[in-house]
């Protein structure tokens, strides 16, 4: 787990890009993360203005510094992605963060790696795991570059390549891979956003679900599920409490593993009760 890389990472919501007038709307929304959309939420007509409209306001557009700006490219195996890719590396701005779509193999990522460096341009990736390829190349997808610094679970996508109805308990197996990979390098985990939105005890039953099995954070759809997300996704009280006390038992002791309240922990769980505490510390902060 790179620390540096470390961020609140607990909701995020789309913005289309081409509407730039609605950009400053979606990062005073409360989300931890903002996505400039210009893939499937834009209409091929569209893709060349999504895209002008999107650089030419991230010339002189605020960003708060407890937001994360993410722009959605095209799929990097299609003409629209390349054209993507071509034009925010030839632009004057930096691109912090991009989130890629549809992979399938490690070595698209490698490819897109290769490229940000040849171009000295210290972008992050946000990878989308929705197809079959994906699914089964998760693991490796996951450690093919240190730029990567959070894993998606396009669960839409996914059902249909799955050939299931899109319900929690049809994904399982999926979503847990999902988590498999990102822990292995220690990066977030986020869930697809909760498509039905007259329903917030399902988004928040649907959210709590997700959190249980290792996800980090949960997408939305409108403002109005982004408080909710944001309050489950957050370490409570109690659980800060208790990471602080493993890891100052673990500080005093010699051993690999030590017994709190009755339970033996082993080191492995140092990681995520660090995570929880940076996590907490930063949102006090913002």
């Amino acid at each position: 787990m790179d620390l540096n890389k470390l961020r609140v990472r607990r909701s995020f919501i789309f913005t289309p890009g081409l509407k730039p007038e609605m950009f400053s709307k979606a990062i005073a929304s409360g989300a931890d993360m903002v996505c400039i959309e210009l893939e499937d939420g834009i209409a091929i007509k569209d893709k060349d203005e999504a895209r002008k409209n999107t650089i030419d306001a991230l010339k002189t557009l605020e960003v708060k510094n407890d937001v994360e700006l993410v722009v959605r490219i095209n799929c990097q195996r299609t003409k629209f992605g390349l054209l993507d890719l071509e034009a925010f590396i030839s632009s004057k701005i930096k691109v912090k963060a991009l989130m890629l779509p549809k992979v399938k193999t490690p070595e698209e990522i490698s490819f897109i790696d290769d490229l940000l460096t040849d171009c000295n341009l210290d972008t992050d990736l946000h990878v989308i795991m929705e197809t079959n390829e994906a699914l089964e190349n998760i693991y490796d997808i996951a450690h093919a570059s240190k730029r990567i610094v959070a894993l998606y679970f396009g669960g839409v996508d996914m059902a249909a390549e799955l050939r299931v109805e899109n319900k929690p308990e049809n994904l399982v197996y999926a979503r847990s891979k999902l988590v498999h990979a990102g822990a292995s390098v220690g990066v977030d985990v986020i869930d697809v956003p909760y498509l039905d939105l007259e329903n917030m005890d399902g988004l928040k039953k649907e959210a709590e679900f997700v959190k249980n099995l290792g996800f980090t954070g949960k997408g939305s759809i409108h403002p109005k599920q982004i408080n909710i997300l944001n309050e489950i996704f957050t370490p409570s009280q109690k659980e800060i409490s208790h990471a602080k006390k493993i890891i100052d038992q673990f500080n005093k002791s010699d051993t690999g593993l030590v017994v709190i309240d009755g339970k033996l922990i082993e080191k492995p769980v140092l990681r995520e009760m660090q995570r929880k505490i940076l996590v907490a510390d930063k949102i006090n902060k913002s």
